[in-house]
């Protein structure tokens, strides 16, 4: 008996699970997850406990997949810049174990899927919303800001913040006070969190290239500009809270985890290695706008503080 078959069957089969998660990989599903906990926080921040099941699926998934396009075909614009830079070198498109024509292919049909479930389960402002976010961040950011201006990053972190812009407009169909407010939220934590990825890795965008503002400027000027941006970020954050969308809980996490932030960023003028206080800066950075989103999602159906600001203005 021929005992030899099942042995190019195994092969194939994990020739091409392997495919499955070069592709898998192409979509960058850790931006995805983070991603997605902000569109979370932006539904339920607006839904205030109203749960609508199949609005929330289509909001979740749809602009999950719409990321993922972007990502891909981020993926096929930056695969000379990925050859050169060491956390990127192996990616499949690099490597070769995927063309160029089957990663554009992959990423328009993620896209059309994407925007398609959007447009069907939830309202015109959001899949326009979602639309200038992916013209954001695939054209403007990934063709030409980011290899052309220190201003890339301001540019991309305009598409970083749609995603809990989405998930509130999904659910009140208007762009209002709290969903510009969230858009400022977003915007500014984008900034001091890419510019502390730029300095742990600045070998690898100087390789590429790359004009972020730690290699044009320097490490100290970023510094100043990170610890600036974090000002800004706390005050944006409790501004949701102060009008009234969001309530006691998220004020008090906002105010914690910013102030947490901050006290991070201010350790590096205090004589510590640049690379490591930069990965704590950039850590801090994810645990505090998921803390803030978590917030959002648990908070949001509680009672409110009364509209502060109004007072104010």
């Amino acid at each position: 008996m021929d005992h030899a078959s099942p042995a190019p069957q195994s092969e194939h089969r994990v020739t091409r699970m392997a495919k499955m998660g070069d592709y898998f990989a192409l979509t960058k599903p850790g931006i995805i997850g983070g991603n997605t906990i902000s569109v979370m926080g932006g539904y339920f921040l607006a839904a205030r406990g109203d749960f609508d099941l199949l609005l929330f699926m289509s909001a979740v998934v749809g602009l999950a997949l719409v990321i993922a396009s972007g990502c891909a075909f981020n993926n096929v614009i930056d695969r000379d810049i990925d050859a050169v830079m060491s956390r990127t070198r192996t990616r499949a498109l690099v490597q070769g174990r995927i063309t160029p024509f089957a990663a554009l292919c992959f990423a328009t049909l993620l896209g059309i899927v994407g925007f398609t479930v959007l447009a069907l389960g939830t309202n015109g402002l959001t899949v326009a919303l979602a639309g200038f976010g992916y013209a954001i961040y695939v054209g403007a950011y990934s063709l030409y800001m980011k290899r052309h201006s220190e201003f890339g990053t301001l540019v991309g972190s305009l598409s970083g913040a749609i995603p809990p812009v989405v998930g509130y407009c999904a659910v009140t169909n208007q762009l209002d006070a709290g969903a510009l407010t969230l858009l400022l939220i977003f915007c500014l934590w984008q900034m001091p969190h890419s510019y502390a990825i730029a300095i742990f890795r600045m070998d690898d965008y100087r390789a590429a290239s790359i004009p972020v503002l730690p290699v044009v400027r320097g490490i100290a000027s970023a510094r100043r500009y990170i610890l600036g941006y974090i000002v800004a970020f706390i005050a944006a954050s409790l501004a949701l809270a102060l009008a009234g969308y969001a309530g006691i809980g998220y004020l008090i996490v906002a105010l914690v985890m910013g102030s947490y932030w901050l006290y991070q960023a201010v350790q590096g003028y205090h004589g510590s290695d640049e690379v490591r206080w930069a990965r704590r800066v950039f850590g801090v950075s994810i645990l505090a706008i998921t803390a803030l989103s978590v917030a959002m999602s648990l908070d949001a159906s509680l009672l409110s503080l009364p509209p502060l600001l109004n007072r104010w203005l």
